[in-house]
């Protein structure tokens, strides 16, 4: 399993997130992202940050977590 995607991605001051469904959105002083996950991931907003996790243990599942 990737260690990193174990740890959550703090949201930076001065930057505002949503998560709805799958979709993330990032809107900051310079501009404003969004990145639609894979349904193999899920994708939540907890404590100030973004946790990533698969949706089960399969390969794929696995891969696209590691790059999402």
């Amino acid at each position: 399993m990737s260690r990193v995607g174990k740890k959550p991605v703090p949201v930076p001051a001065g930057v505002t997130a949503t998560v709805t469904g799958q979709t993330v959105k990032m809107k900051g002083s310079k501009g404003e992202l969004s990145f639609v996950v894979p349904a193999l991931v899920n994708v939540a907003m907890k404590d100030g940050a973004i946790e990533v996790q698969p949706v089960n243990q399969s390969k794929p599942a696995r891969s696209l977590w590691g790059t999402s």
